[in-house]
């Protein structure tokens, strides 16, 4: 088993767990790929993404990561994108010490752990990603998709 229990009993929040099977199985046909194609994409077999999609395991962390920077790619980035660090107004000392400035990537912040967001890194991706899911450079890559997740779930 790829986790153990208390990642999914988190006195943190659902919002926390990884993707669900429903949100798997969107993003793959947002991708417009058949569960064989994408299992070739995630380098995995046919069964376990047919797995994903049926709620019979649960989406590990990893596979989470590739599929959200697969439909980022497939998007393309926007002529108006701005930096992560413009948008959040970071301070110089915070842009050098985050690795989304370093590698110039800040419109792919959210796929890169140890960013320095709300004023320290961020390093456990499951806590990062509740961070990313509210702030405006993930919300305006992905739109409202993970944010109804979260509101479907906080309900449950």
């Amino acid at each position: 088993m790829w986790y153990s229990l208390s990642k999914y009993f988190s006195p943190l929040g659902a919002e926390e767990r990884p993707m669900d099977n429903q949100e798997f199985s969107s993003f793959r046909q947002k991708l417009q790929k058949t569960q064989k194609q994408m299992a070739e994409l995630l380098g995995t077999s046919l069964k376990t993404v047919q797995s994903f999609e049926q709620g019979w395991r649960k989406v590990p962390v990893h596979i989470e990561r590739q599929m959200f920077f697969l439909l980022n790619m497939r998007k393309g980035k926007a002529k108006d994108a701005r930096p992560c660090w413009e948008i959040q107004n970071c301070s110089v000392q915070a842009r050098q010490g985050c690795p989304a400035w370093e590698f110039n990537a800040g419109s792919l912040c959210w796929f890169i752990n140890g960013t320095i967001c709300l004023g320290k890194p961020q390093n456990n991706w499951n806590h990062k990603m509740k961070v990313c899911r509210k702030c405006e450079v993930f919300t305006k890559t992905f739109g409202t998709t993970a944010l109804r997740r979260i509101s479907k779930r906080s309900v449950a």
